[in-house]
């Protein structure tokens, strides 16, 4: 009976480091300090992405909210993806990371959506395998799109994580791009 305990109390292991928080609190300084609104639309993360992201104080100045499309026909029906892609390629992949992206900018208002799709395990989707993860970012002014192909490492929870962490990056890396740096307030100390 412990045994088995423990190991519930690990697998519902939802603490993070702080390390977490503080990409979360790069993505809605710079967020704020550009001023461009975000949304997420997470799959295999479940909503850890808005956790972290709402977890910083001050985010509801520019986080619109959060789609967790879990199941596959929810990608279709709550982000607007093609159900023929989805027929065709399945919910694992680039394009469908990006067209949840589009979707969630269309659903909730904001100028960034930032998804993510994949499989966290502990067993493979069909032909994917455990780790692989497609994170989009869409802009919508001026018009971008982004998206990587990943190949994690680790357990359910290890590749959750890494999977937001990735989407924090990527989401910095087209606010980067919007921001004049050498402006940006220095709050080292």
């Amino acid at each position: 009976m412990l045994e088995a305990q423990e190991a519930l109390r690990h697998l519902m292991d939802t603490s993070l480091n702080p390390s977490e928080y503080e990409f979360a609190n790069a993505v809605i300084s710079v967020a704020k300090y550009s001023g461009v609104s975000l949304a997420t639309a997470e799959s295999l993360t479940g909503g850890l992405l808005a956790t972290l992201l709402t977890s910083v104080e001050g985010a509801s100045a520019v986080f619109r909210g959060s789609i967790v499309a879990y199941a596959t026909d929810l990608k279709s029906e709550l982000l607007n993806v093609d159900p023929r892609l989805l027929e065709t390629q399945g919910p694992v992949n680039a394009e469908t990371a990006i067209a949840m992206a589009i979707g969630v900018t269309r659903a909730t208002g904001s100028a960034l959506g930032i998804s993510c799709t994949g499989v966290a395990g502990p067993d493979s989707l069909g032909n994917r395998p455990v780790g692989e993860v497609h994170i989009a970012a869409y802009l919508v002014e001026p018009q971008q799109t982004r998206s990587q192909s990943l190949h994690l490492k680790g357990n359910r929870q290890e590749i959750r994580v890494q999977s937001a962490i990735a989407m924090c990056g990527l989401a910095l890396d087209v606010l980067v791009g919007l921001t004049d740096l050498d402006r940006f307030p220095d709050t080292s100390e």
